[in-house]
């Protein structure tokens, strides 16, 4: 007992005292948001036969599912043309501000409310990655993911050093404009009963959110509150590792199911189910290519037996370091060619995104750097000067996790 305990207390520590994985849940944010930024802006012309007044999935149709299953979109507040708009073009834009990681905290919000608005109101369009999509889309709002590789993180790391020189910055006037807004929002649909149409646990988070930015931004502005700002801190940090625990888990069951369910197909069993979809008009963008691919049965059964078996020993992969980055090269390889030889690019990113969670924090730092020197590069020859030095990448997480 009395050796468990110091075993405790440092476990305790790192749960509570700091944010872990702070790159891996950056490249987790990035990937989700600019996936979902993407397949937005690829369907803006089709966007009303998705999603809107022009689809087969009427209007009727979706409000009689939702009373049924109570999932939440805002899209069937209204079934005016005005009101879509706004809400796809507000999903576009917090799915932006998300991938920069401005604002991360009420652009995680928004970006759920974006990502269940649209994928609730037409349950049928989707490849699969909408469901990973929708999953971390809440999880994301529960983690501290603008640490780095942020606009946060950048005007934290600002903020710091000119505390160290002694000088005063700005009092920002965006995050309290922000919260102002949310409010006037939340209060707007409670009051017309709208937000509570269908469900309680989205609209109770939202308003637990807005009440939590608030709360943070009162006491980082009086510096009594010194005891409340590390209770906030705790909390935040403790919420955080357990989101980010839950994306580890979620992405473990995905394989997991995936391949023990391939287990006992017959297809799977005798090597031929890769053969069948490269044959589908529907999943055949390049028919040459699939029918190169196809020609070999010996190929065949060995892309088949293959992805069965790392995606069964995926989650059993992870207590072995070398062995988990060798197969999570090769699981990030199958969904690249996926997404090229079947025409299926976003649900291939969104799975990538996912995986990307197990990526080593060693890989992830030196990938930064050379995309920071890739960009500084740019700039210079755009500009025609040396860029300015880079602020530190990661910054003080009481800086960043509530940052409104």
């Amino acid at each position: 007992m009395n050796r468990l305990s110091p075993m405790l207390s440092h476990a305790l520590a790192r749960v509570t005292g700091a944010a872990l994985g702070p790159y891996q849940s950056a490249v987790v944010r990035i990937g989700f948001a600019g996936t979902w930024l993407l397949f937005l802006l690829r369907e803006f012309p089709h966007r009303r036969e998705l999603y809107g007044p022009s689809g087969p999935w009427g209007w009727n149709l979706a409000k009689q599912l939702t009373a049924d299953n109570h999932a939440f979109t805002a899209l069937l507040w209204s079934d005016g043309p005005l009101w879509f708009e706004c809400c796809y073009a507000l999903a576009i834009l917090a799915a932006a501000a998300l991938a920069l990681g401005w604002r991360t905290r009420t652009a995680s919000l928004l970006f759920m409310v974006g990502v269940l608005s649209l994928q609730n109101r037409s349950v049928f369009v989707g490849d699969g990655g909408d469901n990973v999509l929708h999953l971390m889309s809440l999880y994301l709002v529960f983690t501290r993911c603008g640490q780095v590789w942020s606009l946060d993180a950048r005007r934290a790391a600002r903020a710091a050093a000119a505390h160290a020189r002694g000088e005063r910055m700005p009092a920002d006037r965006v995050g309290p404009v922000l919260w102002t807004v949310s409010a006037l929002a939340l209060g707007t649909a409670s009051l017309t009963g709208r937000l509570f149409d269908h469900g309680w646990l989205v609209p109770v988070l939202l308003w637990t959110a807005w009440a939590a930015l608030g709360l943070w931004w009162a006491a980082a502005r009086r510096a009594a509150w010194r005891e409340p700002r590390m209770l906030l801190d705790v909390v935040a940090n403790v919420l955080h590792n357990c989101g980010l625990v839950v994306i580890v888990a979620e992405a473990c069951l995905i394989y997991a199911t995936a391949g023990w369910y391939k287990v006992q197909g017959s297809r799977w069993q005798d090597g031929t189910a890769v053969y069948y979809p490269l044959h589908l008009d529907y999943f055949s963008p390049w028919p040459a290519l699939a029918d190169l691919m196809s020609s070999s049965g010996t190929i065949m059964m060995i892309v088949a037996y293959g992805t069965v078996m790392m995606q069964v020993a995926f989650p059993f992969t992870l207590f072995n370091r070398r062995v988990k980055n060798v197969l999570l090269v090769l699981m990030m390889t199958e969904h690249a060619v996926i997404a090229v030889v079947l025409g299926l690019p976003f649900f291939s990113l969104a799975m990538i995104a996912a995986d990307a969670v197990f990526l080593p924090t060693s890989f992830l730092r030196r990938l930064g750097g050379l995309v920071a020197r890739v960009r500084d590069r740019l700039v210079g020859r755009a500009g025609g000067a040396v860029p300015a030095p880079r602020a530190p990448e990661e910054s003080p997480a009481g800086h960043v996790g509530f940052t409104a």
